[in-house]
């Protein structure tokens, strides 16, 4: 039944999730190790990038799955992929779970980057206008809308000197261009939250009535415990956080979830009908 765990043959430790969790792991201790040495720098390999920036690769839309910041950032990612994981492969099987996790984390992706393209939207503009028409007026006009603190003290500085030297415009353009690259470089996101997240959706949907313990003290059942995230990522989202967070990845993770729950509840209603149907 959809409203219970199935107990029957269930495995603490089922085979996705304890792979997960060794990849997991492994890339985080790999991270670190490189990261302390200064043999590479494997957030900048394999995070995701914006898909315009010049250090976007195609393949980090899965390995980014795979990249923690820190300890607890991959420790409760981990805790949660083993606690809602666990019950949910032993429902589907190994094949489904996995192919639910990784879509919700490329799912997480598409949908952190659509937000961030509205977001940047503008200044990428500002960027374009000048590097496509290159004058004192256009970089001006760079300056004085750029709301990126980062480039701030560079633009007044370059366009006084601009001002000053209207020669030096090719070299401002590659300046520019350079300054576009960092800008864009920047946004590179890292961590399974969005497939986790994806996760706790599926939870709340195959077992909406088990409770789930808040701060191990304070139970609530899981599809209003879902809900109830649900609406504070959408909330830090909107609002503009500013916690260094992807809320809206989390929430990509959650509708691709969702999406793909229905579509397998749908095909697997019609499997069934088509058996009777034949079996008459």
């Amino acid at each position: 039944m959809d409203n219970q765990i199935r107990m029957g043959g269930f495995n603490l430790l089922p085979p996705g999730v304890k792979n997960l969790l060794i990849v997991n792991i492994l890339v985080f201790l790999a991270t670190t190790i490189f990261a302390s040495t200064g043999l590479c720098d494997l957030n900048k390999l394999l995070g995701l990038h914006y898909v315009s920036a010049p250090d976007f690769r195609p393949w980090q839309f899965i390995t980014y799955m795979f990249m923690h910041g820190n300890f607890s950032h991959i420790f409760f990612n981990m805790f949660a992929l083993w606690m809602f994981g666990s019950a949910i492969e032993n429902y589907w099987g190994t094949k489904r779970f996995l192919i639910y996790y990784l879509i919700t984390g490329v799912g997480a992706a598409l949908v952190h980057y659509l937000i961030t393209f509205l977001q940047i939207h503008p200044m990428l503009s500002l960027f374009d206008q000048f590097l496509n028409n290159p004058s004192v007026e256009t970089f001006r006009y760079l300056a004085e809308n750029n709301k990126d603190v980062r480039f701030r003290d560079m633009f007044d500085n370059n366009l006084l000197y601009l001002q000053q030297n209207p020669k030096s415009i090719n070299q401002l353009v590659e300046i520019t261009a350079n300054a576009r690259d960092q800008f864009l470089n920047s946004f590179n996101i890292v961590g399974a939250s969005g497939a986790v997240f994806g996760l706790l959706l599926a939870f709340g949907m195959l077992f909406p009535n088990s409770e789930i313990y808040v701060y191990f003290l304070l139970p609530i059942k899981a599809k209003w415990f879902v809900v109830i995230y649900g609406v504070i990522e959408l909330v830090s989202g909107v609002a503009g956080a500013g916690d260094g967070i992807a809320h809206f990845a989390h929430l990509g993770g959650m509708l691709f979830g969702i999406i793909l729950i229905l579509l397998w509840r749908k095909n697997d209603r019609n499997q069934r009908n088509n058996y009777y149907y034949y079996g008459e």
